[in-house]
């Protein structure tokens, strides 16, 4: 995000015999023209007054400054060493040589020269200048700032030092500093948009998006053309949840500098998140040909083709973001790997690569110790989906459950401010409900310290609308991913996530960062108060046919790969007048995977799709279907006990990371083991089994009506009391100062 740290060659005319009348005339002719700015007319004066006097040092000398003004290092060395070799003893020259090999980074080579040019003169601001920049490079970044400041004692007007200075002090996280190192610069040269750009940057870096936003349009109006100012205003206008106004920033940033990857990559995942998938593909497919690089944009390209169920080179791309995974590439974004690979390692690459590209250095606040024991554990659950959401859905009933006479519940929320039926019950089962949106994340993390918060709980990991950084910054001395991230978090800031054992069986730890909390029976929490209309639905007006078996699947579209609906076709070839009932998440999905069906010999007529509908008729509906079968590699979580707790049985198959054995955890805990297969051919012959024996699913069907409400995975008051000895477990480690280990409730 930074512009880049400028050196400024240095001048200084040199004591030579005195030319002719015609070679001085020529040679002042050249001075005019370099310093305003030609310098090809400039770079060819100078080759004449060489041809009439081959030993005329500042011609030499400044041939080879136009040669590093136009990026051609090496000759400008060689050049400049040849006027070296005829005044050893000038400043200017060693200290662009140094400019030379820094550009050519040979980095302790340029510090001896700038070194010389120094001892030759002391009082040589310039030289200090540049010999900073090349001292921050090698990340010597205390004796950089030491040789700004020598600069600054000679010439305190010298502007490109104190930018430069800045840019140091942002590295080192002095933000208070550089903002001060900026803001000098700015004092002294007003007009000069890059100073604007970098101030901008470090007040985006601590979450002062307004002031941000004013610094990064300065530049902007001082530089129309500025194309990464632009992106990073729309950057930090998406943190201001301005979506419409970033989108316009990137796209305009692209029509400055129509090959601007990261811009066009930006409006293509503002786009996606916005589920405007056609048009995120579209910008995504341009940033990619233009730069395949680009962090992270192979996983969101592929996310948004999944999305929409377009599984063009699908074998191919997983494959190279699995291996790059592998290589530690920043190739794909933790979610996005869930729905790509079962392989609890590419996962774990994912996460870890995601946290030292976005998270390794975040904003330095004191080191956190467990505060004095409180009357009551307080425990801060953040989320952006205090709301009508899927996540409430789950998790209503335990807040209410929780035992108030032991723990004080607080909520930060970050989500969208809406006063639904969901959230006036939220509110009621918090001790208190803070509204953090427009709050920054150091904000929000020193709020949480200030409540003295002894267990913060993480209910989004790297979901949308997550928030890490708040955890980055430690917002408690105990940290917890749970519930809303279903993977590690491959990060040293968090301490523990929640699960069971057959999520996470202990072979499989190796994969997580954080220390396993288990549960005796399923992570998942569930409300046993989820109410199912009363509307008794047709298979008519569902667009179902009226008779033949009924298989559906309400997950995600990006969830179905290639070959989970080659099994699909499969099992639909085998049962005859059978459909397959899908969520109606966009119509170009529903166009693709018609289109799909066909090409594998299904007439598309045999899937139906569902509009989406509020939850509780939803739930209804779910009764006009015989079997609800799983995708591999992300299972149906939330959607498989939607199905269960309507009396639906849901078939799954069980891959090697969490989010592959979500279904079958959900499974054991309301007593269907059987339902869970661990292979391909095992999935698909169990539903054709089921389908073809109408007894043996009906069997089925009873065990989970019986199940339902005495197995424990909708008891909900077991579910709490576990989870809080859980709680206690944690915060007892934590105050008597031992390491983070793994916990059982029971």
């Amino acid at each position: 995000m930074k512009a880049g740290s400028r050196s400024r060659p240095a001048s200084q005319s040199s004591k030579q015999t005195q030319p002719s009348i015609q070679t001085q005339k020529l040679f002042e002719q050249g001075i005019a023209l370099h310093q305003s700015g030609q310098l090809l007319q400039a770079k060819a004066l100078y080759a004449q007054v060489l041809r009439l006097a081959p030993k005329h040092f500042d011609a030499l000398h400044l041939l080879g400054v136009i040669a590093y003004q136009q990026h051609e290092a090496a000759l400008a060395l060689a050049l400049i060493d040849r006027a070296i070799g005829l005044l050893p003893q000038h400043p200017s020259a060693h200290s662009n040589r140094g400019n030379a090999l820094r550009l050519l980074n040979r980095l302790e080579e340029a510090l001896q020269s700038y070194d010389r040019a120094i001892e030759l003169r002391p009082d040589f601001a310039e030289a200090m200048n540049n010999r900073g920049l090349v001292l921050n490079q090698l990340k010597r970044r205390e004796l950089a700032l030491q040789s700004y400041d020598q600069a600054l004692a000679i010439n305190p007007g010298f502007a490109d030092a104190h930018n430069n200075r800045g840019l140091v002090l942002q590295d080192m996280k002095e933000h208070a500093k550089a903002i001060s190192s900026f803001g000098d610069a700015i004092a002294i040269k007003p007009l000069e948009a890059a100073f604007y750009f970098n101030c901008g940057n470090v007040l985006h870096e601590i979450g002062q998006y307004a002031a941000a936003v004013m610094h990064y349009e300065q530049a902007i109006q001082l530089n129309a053309a500025y194309a990464q100012a632009m992106n990073n205003l729309g950057l930090t206008l998406q943190q201001l949840q301005q979506q419409e106004k970033a989108l316009q920033c990137y796209q305009k940033a692209a029509t400055i500098q129509p090959d601007y990857a990261d811009a066009i990559h930006n409006a293509g995942s503002l786009l996606l998140g916005g589920k405007q998938y056609v048009a995120a593909i579209d910008q995504l497919v341009k940033a990619f040909a233009l730069q395949p690089t680009t962090p992270f944009l192979q996983g969101t390209l592929q996310h948004s083709r999944m999305n929409v169920c377009d599984w063009a080179g699908f074998d191919a791309m997983q494959k190279l973001l699995v291996q790059g995974l592998a290589h530690q590439e920043t190739v794909s974004p933790p979610f996005v790997t869930l729905g790509l690979s079962s392989s609890g390692q590419a996962q774990h690459n994912a996460s870890k690569i995601w946290v030292r590209s976005k998270l390794a250095s975040p904003l330095v606040l004191p080191p956190i110790t467990p505060y004095s024991a409180h009357e009551r554990i307080k425990i801060g659950y953040f989320s952006a989906d205090f709301h009508d959401h899927a996540t409430a859905y789950l998790m209503a009933e335990l807040f209410e459950l929780h035992d108030k006479t032991r723990f004080e519940l607080i909520a930060f929320s970050f989500g969208p401010d809406k006063l639904d039926t969901m959230r006036q019950r939220l509110l009621k089962s918090f001790d208190q409900f803070f509204d953090v949106r427009l709050n920054t994340d150091l904000q929000v993390t020193q709020l949480a310290r200030q409540l003295e918060i002894d267990i913060s709980i993480d209910l989004k990991g790297y979901t949308t609308d997550s928030r890490a950084p708040i955890f980055a910054l430690r917002a408690a001395p105990v940290q917890v991913n749970y519930l809303g991230y279903p993977g590690t978090m491959g990060a040293d800031f968090m301490d523990y996530l929640v699960a069971d054992h057959t999520l996470i069986p202990p072979q499989s730890r190796v994969h997580y960062t954080e220390k396993i909390a288990y549960l005796p029976h399923s992570y998942q929490v569930n409300d046993a108060k989820r109410q199912i209309s009363d509307r008794v639905f047709t298979r008519e007006e569902v667009g179902l046919p009226p008779t033949g078996f009924v298989f559906c699947c309400f997950n995600n579209n990006y969830k179905i790969t290639p070959d989970t609906f080659d099994g699909w076709m499969r099992i639909l070839q085998a049962v005859p007048d059978s459909v397959l009932w899908l969520l109606a998440d966009n119509p170009t999905a529903a166009q693709n995977l018609s289109k799909e069906a066909e090409l594998r010999g299904v007439s598309a007529k045999r899937l139906v799709f569902a509009p989406r509908l509020g939850l509780a008729e939803h739930l209804a509906r779910h009764r006009l279907a015989d079997l609800f079968i799983d995708t591999l590699p992300c299972n149906a979580h939330t959607t498989a006990s939607d199905a269960l707790w309507v009396g639906l049985p849901v078939l799954t198959c069980m891959g090697e990371a969490f989010a592959s054995r979500v279904a079958a955890s959900l499974l054991q805990a309301v007593g269907l083991p059987e339902l869970i297969t661990e292979s391909q051919p095992a999935y698909e012959t169990l539903a054709i089994e089921l389908a073809s024996h109408p007894a043996q699913l009906a069997a089925i069907k009873l065990k989970l009506e019986r199940n339902r409400l005495t197995t424990p995975l909708f008891d909900t008051a077991s579910y709490a009391k576990h989870l809080e000895a859980l709680y206690a477990q944690m915060h007892e480690c934590s105050q008597k100062g031992l390491p983070v280990e793994h916990l059982n409730a029971a």
